[in-house]
């Protein structure tokens, strides 16, 4: 058996949304010294659906193709499903990773909760200016 699944490959060799959001409205990155990998996530939102994602990953394949894989699983959503994204849900839509390897599906969901988490500050900080200049 290989050590790695046909979809890991593919999303390591023709890694999907690569790139940067310039007016992104949530980014996040997240990255685990003890591996060197680090994964910065970028979202463009409307009416609470993520219409667009990004991704810039430095690290293994197996963190290349856990970013891409993440960002074509939350594309589209609405925000709350996009939450509910777990690590768990990335490898199995690689078709499984390595046991050595799962901290990297781990840091494709830490990455999207983080750009999410700054989203939803943003929103917030906005809606208090909002009300500032209303009163």
């Amino acid at each position: 058996m290989a050590l790695y699944s046909d979809k890991v490959m593919d999303h390591f060799r023709n890694p999907r949304n690569v790139g940067v959001i310039e007016d992104a409205d949530g980014v996040g990155e997240v990255g685990n010294a003890k591996c060197g990998d680090i994964m910065k996530m970028y979202l463009k939102i409307e009416d609470d659906i993520i219409k667009d994602v990004k991704f810039e990953t430095f690290g293994c394949g197996s963190a290349i193709a856990s970013s891409s894989m993440a960002t074509e699983l939350i594309k589209g959503q609405p925000v709350s499903e996009a939450m509910k994204l777990t690590n768990k849900a990335v490898a199995e839509a690689l078709d499984g990773l390595p046991d050595y390897k799962m901290h990297c599906s781990v840091l494709a969901e830490e990455a999207i909760r983080s750009a999410l988490a700054d989203y939803e500050k943003k929103k917030e900080n906005d809606e208090a200016v909002q009300k500032e200049e209303n009163s």
